[in-house]
């Protein structure tokens, strides 16, 4: 980036994405699981499901009243639940693995990325855990992880804000 601000900006931008990206894809998982799950429903109680599914990922921070009927269809914009089902969650799980990544390198760059790239070097080797624990990270979608790795990304955002 040519200009400092321009790179500060560039630096917001993504880690703010970041943190509104990992509950959308939460979201959109758990939608469709419950579609699949209840294949004979109506279009009410996937509007509620959806509805429900929603509110418990969103934070109440903005005012959603009057958005209602544009909320209830709003998982129509994802088109992976159309075209790949399921294959979505899979941005979530490699925006975590590389936010682990990250956080490793920010304790310690060289032993970091000689771990990351000795699981580069697994390729399609071995299983999906296997590859992570070789990058020195976890393969762990627990409540508590997830929230240590946004906490991380939140104080990385903070200091570029500062």
């Amino acid at each position: 980036f040519f200009f400092y601000y321009d790179l500060k900006r560039a630096k917001i931008y993504q880690l703010q994405g970041v943190l509104k990206t990992l509950p959308w894809v939460a979201t959109i998982d758990k939608f469709q699981h419950w579609l699949y799950v209840n294949p004979n429903h109506t279009t009410a109680e996937r509007e509620s499901a959806w509805m429900s599914i929603y509110d418990e990922f969103s934070p109440d921070i903005v005012d959603k009243t009057g958005l209602e009927t544009f909320s209830k269809s709003l998982w129509h914009r994802q088109l992976h639940i159309f075209e790949v089902p399921f294959y979505y969650i899979e941005y979530g799980m490699a925006q975590l693995g590389a936010i682990a990544i990250w956080k490793r390198y920010r304790e310690n760059p060289e032993e970091a990325l000689e771990d990351y790239i000795n699981a580069l070097r697994l390729g399609y080797t071995k299983k999906i855990g296997e590859i992570y624990a070789a990058a020195g990270i976890e393969f762990n979608f627990s409540s508590d992880y997830v929230k240590e790795l946004a906490q991380f990304v939140q104080s990385e955002l903070d200091k570029v804000l500062q």
